[in-house]
């Protein structure tokens, strides 16, 4: 073995303890790369699959009641490959247990076969017996939810009549990945199932025979989707058919669409910040390295070692602690990477879904890792560099010390002896106290980042469900009503209050940059559904014009004054141009607004109802609900409590579980910076706190200089930290931003407490370990170390 061989395992062994703190720092950030970008490409590789194995549609249309002979010329669009026509409808549904009904969307399937497209992954049991009524097929989370196995039962309410239904199979969807119900934002098996009958026992309920109410469009690679839409909505649109929507426009593939934007933002956004961690760890721990041991690198040279010798040394012993930290990560990340792939398999509903290990990410991680290592080490090298052996081989010149304040300033009898040596030490390293506080504020500012999402979510909470909608319940017709339905439901037992809503389809459009949307109408003074601007406060809806969400003016482009173009796509199609009248503030979807005159007028019709919000007497909701029952143009009850008990159980699931970990992972990285701060401190001044031993000074005070620079300077990192992991915040906040839900940055003071707390717990444990090798300090060997 070679000489400096034996002296790179001789350093690794003396400093293990730094060296696998520092590995520690290297493994999390792989940890998180994996975690982040693996976790993304098993959802997107599954989903992928999952849509080509299962034939997921690319165009969807509804529409009222059309002949299946329509079926021969809506193949006959160019383009289309494939055509799947089936009858698709709302219902009420009875469970066990439950005094509130449910809702559920009851879809045939065909006599003989499987459908062409959005076929079925049967996890149990078989399909529907075409001559039995009765037998029906259940997706996997409304089974689970009410603890449904194969012959299990429950009611729905078919087109006005209570029907009994026997569950015979149970079966996922690509269509129903996110199976969420109207009114709902994240899936809840127990208020939404999805349930498959034989399309002859739906046709003969619905008196739907020879007609569907639902078309699925397959197209051809390269074809215009948009082209084939115009063409479908110009053939469904005399038998009452709503404009047909493309895949990124279908409520399940855009909520999928929206996680795996936010898991690949996030990968893009954590793991950089911990490499940049790891890579200045290893600037300063390797700097600090090779001051220590100046002597020695230049006795090496003075001996015939080249740089390139010594700088490769140096490199093996960087890589060497890359490499332990790179083994880590990977293992650590793995193991994390599947556990968060199985909490979203719980979540979303894939037949399979496993954490992709693909070789290439953790040769992209391994290569991130080292190359951060590598810039970290290059001040470090340079220094080696430069340093000339007969230079090297003295010891440093001391410092100048020079009066900071005048005499008659002089702090002597304010503070004792060893706390001036302290403040002495700190005024005369600027340079190596601004850095070593600077790690500290990285490390409070990645713990800020890693925890500020759940204060973000309150917020969320507090305005969706608090401020903005504060209806108890909303009652949903299968057909628009005139919006004196509001005064019918505001007889029914248990109804404090009832406000009409009217919502109709548009597409939105600015240039050539255009969304399509749900535009909602508002009786003027509503109580129950409010809108909210950016301070918070309840907007009045102008007489004229359009309030739009402030994230839809941002991807329009558009500011208060501009004019947009709206194709209404309900009823009578046409195009006209509104003002932007207002921007309001809501984080889930994006949204038009307008006043119930205003719109009934832009639609040329008596002011009409799809829905109607109502706030319930609480010890009368089950008379309400047993009335609802009752009435067959419901099509569907949302409940708002439910709704928040869900997302909240959601949040619990999925952002408190990847906050936790990133967390663990950077206090990891916290106790790292903190620790090697530490343990570089007492090896640079280990002679000098020796010297002091020697005169007379107890190991209390000795260690109190130590410890007292490390509190200085971990107090000192704070503010800056807080500052940091604010401006880091925002950026994760940014970049998380979607369509259909975005946060406003709320950090809670709480956040930052905690943050500091858990970098002084690792100042602290930092202090522990350094008291011991002080207390082992031996004088005599520390003393001759450089003479």
């Amino acid at each position: 073995m070679r000489a400096l061989d034996i002296k790179l395992f001789r350093d690794l062994l003396r400093l293990w303890a730094q060296a696998l703190a520092i590995a520690l720092v290297v493994g999390g950030g792989v940890a998180t790369l994996l975690l982040a970008v693996g976790s993304y490409r098993s959802l997107d590789e599954t989903r992928t699959a999952y849509y080509e194995r299962y034939r997921f549609a690319d165009v969807f249309a509804t529409v009222r009641r059309a002949p299946k002979a329509l079926l021969g010329r809506i193949a006959e669009i160019p383009g289309v490959a494939s055509v799947d026509a089936r009858i698709a409808q709302f219902a009420l549904l009875e469970t066990p247990g439950l005094t509130a009904p449910a809702t559920g969307v009851v879809i045939s399937l065909p006599e003989v076969g499987e459908p062409k497209l959005n076929r079925l992954y049967m996890r149990a049991g078989r399909t529907p017996d075409p001559s039995r009524d009765d037998e029906v097929v259940v997706n996997e989370t409304f089974a689970e939810a009410h603890r449904f196995t194969l012959g299990s039962s429950f009611a729905a309410t078919l087109n006005g009549r209570r029907r009994d239904l026997t569950i015979v199979g149970i079966a996922l969807s690509p269509e129903y990945i996110y199976a969420v119900g109207p009114g709902d934002i994240m899936p809840d098996g127990h208020r939404f199932g999805v349930i498959w009958m034989s399309e002859r026992a739906l046709a003969s309920a619905y008196d739907l025979e020879d007609a569907f109410s639902s078309v699925s469009l397959k197209l051809l690679p390269g074809t215009s989707e948009r082209e084939v839409m115009m063409r479908l909505d110009s053939l469904l649109d005399r038998y009452g058919g709503h404009a047909a929507y493309g895949r990124k426009d279908q409520t399940s593939h855009a909520w999928l669409d929206h996680e795996l934007d936010m898991l690949n933002n996030m990968s893009r956004t954590l793991p950089p910040i911990f490499l940049l961690v790891s890579a200045f760890l290893v600037n300063l721990t390797l700097s600090r390295l090779v001051s220590l041991e100046r002597e020695q690198i230049g006795l090496l040279k003075a001996l015939g070692y080249r740089n390139a010798g010594i700088v490769l040394h140096y490199l093996k012993f960087v890589g060497v602690i890359t490499a332990v930290g790179i083994v880590i990560g990977s293992l650590i990340g793995t193991w994390l990477g599947s556990y968060v792939t199985g909490v979203f398999a719980d979540f979303f509903r894939f037949p399979f879904l496993l954490f992709t290990k693909a070789p290439d990410l953790y040769v992209a991680a391994a290569g991130l890792s080292a190359f951060a290592a590598a810039i970290g080490a290059l001040r470090g090298l340079r220094e080696v560099v430069n340093l000339a052996p007969a230079v090297a081989m003295q010891p440093p010149a001391p410092p100048v010390f020079r009066r900071t304040l005048p005499l008659s300033l002089s702090a002597a009898g304010l503070v004792s002896q060893p706390m001036r040596m302290m403040l002495r030490n700190v005024a005369h390293h600027p340079v190596r106290s601004f850095l070593t506080a600077f790690g500290m504020s990285l490390a409070t500012a990645i713990l800020i980042v890693s925890l500020f999402t759940e204060g973000t979510m309150e917020q969320l909470v507090d305005v969706t469900y608090f401020l903005a909608d504060r209806q108890d319940a909303t009652v949903s017709f299968f057909e628009k009503r005139p919006r004196e339905v509001a005064f019918q439901i505001a007889r029914l037992p248990g109804v404090l209050n009832a406000e009409p809503n009217r919502e109709v389809q548009v597409r939105i459009r600015n240039g050539h940059v255009e969304r399509r949307i749900i535009l909602r109408a508002r009786p003027r003074g509503a109580e129950l559904n409010r809108i909210i601007d950016a301070d918070l406060r309840p907007v009045v809806l102008p007489e004229s014009g359009l309030a739009i969400s402030d994230m839809l003016a941002k991807i329009l482009k558009v500011r208060v004054g501009d004019t947009v173009e709206v194709d209404l796509l309900d009823s009578e199609r046409r195009t006209v141009s509104l003002p932007v009248a207002a921007l309001v503030e809501d984080y889930l979807g994006m949204r038009g607004m307008m006043d119930e005159e205003a719109l009934a007028r832009l639609l040329r019709e008596a002011p009409m109802a799809n829905g109607v919000s109502v706030s319930l007497d609480k010890n009368r909701r089950d008379e309400f609900y047993a009335a609802v029952k009752a009435m067959p143009a419901v099509s569907s009850l949302a409940l708002q409590t439910a709704s928040l008990a869900t997302f909240r159980d959601a949040v619990a699931l999925l952002v408190t579980t990847m906050s936790s970990i990133y967390t663990g992972l950077a206090a990891v990285i916290a106790f790292g910076v903190v620790y090697n701060n530490a343990r570089v401190s007492l090896s640079e001044r280990a002679r000098e706190l020796a010297s002091l031993r020697v005169l007379g000074f107890t190991r209390g005070e000795v260690l109190g200089i130590l410890l007292f620079e490390l509190a200085l300077l971990t107090l000192i990192a704070q503010p800056p930290g807080w500052a940091l992991g604010y401006g880091l915040a925002w950026i994760m906040k940014t970049n998380l931003a979607g369509e259909l839900m975005r946060v406003r940055l709320v950090v809670d003071p709480a956040i930052y407490v905690f943050a500091s707390a858990i970098v002084i717990t690792a100042a602290v444990l930092s202090a522990l370990i350094v008291r011991r090798r002080v207390n082992r300090l031996d004088l005599v060997a520390v003393l001759k170390t450089r003479d």
